[in-house]
């Protein structure tokens, strides 16, 4: 950048700042509070509904993996031999 020629976006930002502020509503602090705590009781709802949703599951699991017993060997389906015929 050239010390000689200010940047014209520097100085278009510079003539926003320097103008009249715009007027904000009186109760826009309350709003936004309100918004915010909305905001974060769905979150929460939501984090809790995922935990519970996921506990559940994991029992499902466990349930069906207890019944179904898939760490013991299934029988052979093989004959036996024949001796003696």
């Amino acid at each position: 950048m050239s010390g000689d020629r200010p940047d014209p976006r520097e100085e278009q930002v510079r003539r926003m700042l320097d103008g009249p502020h715009p007027v904000l509503p009186p109760d826009l602090a309350a709003r936004a509070a309100r918004r915010g705590g909305r905001r974060l009781r769905w979150r929460r709802a939501a984090h809790r509904t995922a935990f519970w949703l996921l506990a559940a599951l994991l029992v499902a699991v466990l349930v069906r993996a207890g019944f179904e017993q898939p760490w013991t060997a299934e029988p052979a389906q093989v004959t036996p031999p024949l001796e003696g015929w």
